[in-house]
């Protein structure tokens, strides 16, 4: 059976050809437990349940991997225990298992893998820290942000100019950044939230938030 995709970087549709078939990956942005989940929250998991079905088809239900992460650490889920008094953890457990009950709901099948952000905080260090050491990212004020000039091809796959895309973004303005475009990928943590310190790429210092406060 052969299966065609539309290819993002061309616009056609293609034969999907997998790197591994024996091992066909897929990775979908799964949800912020802070609450519970709305209609759009639906969407990502109900489309890419069709397409983790299908490749279960074409090459066999032990040859597909999908993995669909739980942010359980975020701005919002901050805010969401201190307005509550509630501890974070029980916040994200809570919704967390009511995400998947809705999603069990609506006949949508589990990932193969379900990771969690605060079990992988020195993976995304790690990988910070060799952003910056290329010189794709610096640290300003605390934060660590992508430069995105930095990045030539950076924006190749939505087929947009940058102006475009920075015009029509959710990016925050901010007098540290050396390019408007410029995201965070590290906050630092105020003193009165879940505070650790590590250490990024030629030593400069970034408050990270604590593993499961």
């Amino acid at each position: 059976m052969s299966l065609h995709l539309t290819n993002s970087m061309s616009g056609k549709k293609e034969p999907f050809q997998p790197i591994d078939p024996k091992n066909v990956r897929l990775y979908v942005c799964g949800p912020t437990v802070y609450d519970f989940a709305h209609i759009g929250n639906a969407r990502p998991p109900v489309v890419f349940d069709l397409l983790f079905r299908l490749l279960r088809h074409v090459y066999g239900e032990g040859h597909v991997t999908y993995a669909r992460n739980i942010t359980d650490i975020d701005d919002k889920i901050i805010a969401r225990a201190a307005e509550s008094g509630t501890p974070i953890a029980t916040i994200t457990e809570k919704f967390a298992r009511i995400y998947r009950e809705d999603m069990t709901a609506i006949h949508v099948l589990p990932p193969s893998i379900e990771p969690h952000a605060t079990d992988h905080i020195a993976q995304m260090v790690a990988m910070i820290a060799d952003l910056m050491d290329k010189g794709f990212a610096y640290a300003a004020q605390g934060h660590v942000l992508f430069h995105v000039p930095a990045m030539p091809d950076y924006g190749k796959l939505s087929h947009r100019p940058r102006d475009e895309m920075v015009a029509g973004a959710r990016v925050e303005v901010a007098p540290y950044k050396k390019d408007p475009a410029d995201f965070v990928l590290w906050k630092p943590s105020d003193t009165d939230q879940p505070v650790g310190i590590a250490r990024g790429a030629r030593d400069a210092p970034v408050g990270i938030w604590n593993v499961r406060p």
